[in-house]
C-alpha cells in the first residue's frame, strides 16, 4: 500500500512546478454505463488516484496556490443513507478530513457554487487537456476569463516516471500474482480446452490471490490468432501442436503487471516453434542487458530491429541484406510494434517519452518499462519457410531500471524453453 505520506510528497512535489497566482484541477474518474442501468467496475482516474489515493467517483481535487503558498482542496460526496444502502459506504467529508492529508474537505455538491471563488484573479488554469468529461465544459465555461490555460498531465507525467520504492514493491506483489497464472497456464492439460477456458483459470488466479483485476483484457491466442496483436475473442479451440501466446497481467492496487508468455499446447516445442521461439528470446535477453541510465528507448528500439532482422534473414524469412532490410523497413511485416513502454498505475503508463522540446528523455533509475519483442507470421503468408507460417510469438517482461543497470522484476516467471517443457 502507498502511505498518505507518499500522497502529501507528491502533492506537495506537484504543487512546486505550478506557476504562482494558478490553480489546478484534477476530475475523479466516473462510473461507466455498460448497457442500460448497469455500469462497468469502478477505476479511479489514474492521475488523480496518483495525488491522493481516494477512491471514490464524484471526487475533485484542487490545488490554489499564491506566490508564498499552496491550498489543496477536496471534494467528496456528502453521506446519503439511502444512497449507501445501494452502492456501498461513502468517506464522506468528516472521515475524508481525518484520513486525507489536505487543507480543506468539502461536499462535491458545492464545487460549482465555489468555482468561480477559486479561479477569481487566477492567471492560469491547469486541466486535463485531454480529458472528453462533460464536467470540463462548466469548468472552461467558468474559466474563460483567466488568461492562461496550461496541461495539468505532463506534469504529474514526469513525476510518474519514476516509481517510488514502495510503487516499485506493488508492482513487485502485482507480478508475483502473476507469476502463480502463467505458471498455473504451463502446467494445466490444454488439449481440447478453449482458449477462454485457460483465460478463466488465469483471471481465476488473479482474483484467488487479491487482485483488483487483470490490468488490461487478457490475450489468449492459439496458432494463427497470435498473429493479431490485439486478439481479444479468446475463444477458438487449443489445438494439439499449437502455440498459445498468453498477454496476461494483473492490476494490484491500481498497479499494473504485463507479461506475455507463449507456450506449446501439447508442452513440447515442434523444431521450427522452436528456432522461432529462441530467436526472440535470444533477442529479449540482449535488449534486457542493454538497460541501464541514459540509454534511450530508441536505441533499445533500433537494436532490437537489427537482431530481429538479422534472426529473420537466418531462418530465411527475409531475403537480402541486414541493412536493406532495415532501410525498406521491410521486418515491420513481421514485427510491427516497439519493444516496450512504461509501466505503472496504467499498464501503459501515461508518462511523456519526450522532453517538451522534443528531445527523448534517456532511461532514469526507478523507471519500470516492458520488453517486448515478437514476431508474426501469418498463416497464408507464402513468401515464408512453410514450417513457421501460423506461428506468433512475443515475450515480455517488466524491467526496473537501476543505478547501475538493470532488475528484471518478472524474472522468476519461466520463459526458457527447458522451463516451459519441464511443466
Amino acid at each position: 500500500m502507498i502511505s498518505q505520506k507518499e500522497y502529501t510528497k507528491r502533492r506537495n512535489k506537484f504543487a512546486k512546478k505550478l506557476d504562482d497566482n494558478s490553480v489546478a484541477i484534477l476530475y475523479s474518474a466516473k462510473y461507466k454505463t455498460r448497457s442500460n442501468d448497469t455500469e462497468y467496475p469502478f477505476r479511479q482516474e489514474s492521475n488523480f488516484y496518483y495525488l491522493c489515493g481516494f477512491r471514490e467517483d464524484n471526487s475533485v481535487l484542487v490545488f490554489v496556490k499564491s506566490k508564498s503558498s499552496t491550498k489543496t482542496m477536496l471534494f467528496v460526496q456528502k453521506k446519503d443513507a439511502m444512497l449507501e444502502l445501494w452502492n456501498g459506504k461513502r468517506v464522506g467529508e468528516i472521515e475524508a478530513k481525518r484520513i486525507f492529508d489536505v487543507d480543506e474537505v468539502s461536499t462535491s455538491d458545492i464545487f460549482m457554487q465555489k468555482l468561480p471563488e477559486l479561479l477569481q484573479g487566477k492567471n492560469t488554469l491547469y486541466f486535463d487537456f485531454a480529458s472528453k468529461d462533460e464536467r470540463m465544459n462548466a469548468l472552461l465555461d467558468q474559466a474563460k476569463t483567466i488568461p492562461s490555460h496550461k496541461d495539468i498531465m505532463p506534469l504529474i507525467g514526469y513525476m510518474r516516471l519514476i516509481k517510488s520504492p514502495s510503487e516499485i514493491m506493488m508492482i513487485q506483489e502485482a507480478l508475483e500474482i502473476t507469476k502463480k497464472a502463467h505458471h498455473k497456464a504451463m502446467k494445466l492439460q490444454k488439449i481440447g480446452k478453449k482458449e477462454y477456458e485457460l483465460q478463466a483459470e488465469i483471471e481465476y488466479i488473479f482474483k484467488k490471490n487479491g487482485a483488483y483485476s487483470d490490468a488490461y483484457t487478457s490475450i489468449v491466442a492459439c496458432a494463427n490468432a497470435a498473429n493479431t496483436l490485439h486478439y481479444v475473442e479468446n475463444s477458438a479451440p487449443l489445438v494439439d501442436r499449437a502455440l498459445i501466446l498468453i498477454d496476461a497481467g494483473c492490476e494490484l492496487e491500481y498497479y499494473a503487471s504485463d507479461i506475455t508468455r507463449t507456450i506449446p499446447v501439447n508442452g513440447t516445442f515442434s523444431k521450427a516453434q522452436k528456432e522461432l521461439y529462441e530467436m526472440v528470446l535470444d533477442v529479449e535477453l540482449r535488449i534486457i542487458e542493454m538497460i541501464k541510465p541514459k540509454v534511450k528507448r530508441s536505441q533499445l528500439q533500433a537494436k532490437a530491429v537489427e537482431l530481429l532482422c538479422k534472426g529473420m534473414l537466418d531462418l530465411g524469412i527475409l531475403k537480402g541484406s541486414l541493412k536493406k532490410n532495415i532501410k525498406k523497413e521491410t521486418y515491420k511485416k513481421y514485427y510491427p510494434h516497439g519493444i516496450g513502454h512504461w509501466m505503472g498505475l496504467d499498464v501503459h503508463d501515461q508518462c511523456p517519452y519526450k522532453y517538451e522540446n522534443g528531445q527523448e528523455i534517456p532511461l532514469m533509475s526507478g523507471m519500470v518499462l516492458t520488453i517486448e519483442p515478437g514476431i508474426y507470421i501469418d498463416k497464408d503468408d507464402k513468401k515464408v519457410p512453410k514450417k513457421y507460417r501460423g506461428i506468433g510469438i512475443r515475450i515480455e517482461d517488466d524491467i526496473l531500471v537501476t543505478q547501475n543497470g538493470y532488475e528484471n522484476l518478472s524474472r522468476e516467471i519461466s520463459k526458457s524453453v527447458k522451463e516451459i517443457e519441464s511443466y
